[in-house]
């Protein structure tokens, strides 16, 4: 990884859960913070493993897998830049419920759970952002059922697929964060559901694909294939 060195109260600060924090507060916290710096593939930690603190991604991504009945496990989130993992199982102090793997390479900071309820106790602010922090997942997590639920595997897709490519004018370029057998988890569908779905996406001009790269030349007609799927 050949990036310039950056100290870690300033990547801190850059991370939205603590950009409105006091200077004091940021100090305490970057003086305890460890930098976990990670290769493509290699685990943060293991399902089981203690739940010791909970985490901050800077750069890259990290996959977040469960336990299921195949070998590949069941993916269940993708952490990018600026977003935080690991409090809920931190707070119930039990052990960590997924892997935890680098889907690129990655720079994560660990904050230890002892300065984090240290800091909560002593200031009611970085409470009130942990908090606010925790409620918005959850309230994204119930959007993300809620479209599992309604529509069929060809709706989930496209709707995936819109989220997470541009909307500004000419064609759009959406890269797989994971695998594809990774992401067809992640969509409650199977790898060969996942793929006959990209094939036919494809075949109908919706899309091209190109290993994890996929390209949308018309984001107007995807979305209105979209709303089709589920209505049907």
């Amino acid at each position: 990884m050949n990036r310039r060195p950056v100290d870690t109260r300033t990547l801190l600060g850059t991370l939205a859960l603590f950009k409105a924090l006091d200077s004091a507060t940021l100090d305490r916290l970057a003086a305890a913070a460890i930098r976990r710096p990670l290769v493509r593939g290699e685990r943060l930690f293991r399902r089981g493993d203690p739940a010791i603190g909970f985490y901050m991604v800077v750069f890259g991504s990290l996959k977040l897998v469960a336990a299921a009945g195949n070998r590949r496990g069941r993916l269940t989130g993708i952490v990018g830049p600026g977003r935080s993992f690991g409090e809920p199982v931190m707070f119930l102090e039990r052990p960590a419920v997924v892997d935890a793997v680098a889907v690129t390479d990655a720079l994560v900071l660990q904050l230890p759970k002892e300065v984090v309820f240290a800091e909560l106790e002593r200031n009611p602010r970085f409470a009130r952002l942990m908090i606010a922090n925790l409620s918005e997942r959850a309230e994204a997590l119930v959007h993300e059922l809620d479209r599992q639920a309604l529509g069929s595997g060809r709706a989930r897709l496209i709707g995936y697929l819109v989220r997470h490519a541009g909307h500004g004018p000419g064609p759009q370029t959406v890269t797989l964060s994971a695998t594809k057998a990774a992401i067809a988890s992640s969509l409650n569908l199977t790898p060969e559901h996942f793929s006959r779905l990209l094939h036919k996406l494809e075949a109908d001009g919706l899309l091209s694909v190109d290993g994890r790269r996929i390209v949308v030349p018309d984001m107007q007609r995807l979305t209105s294939a979209g709303r089709a799927a589920h209505a049907g």
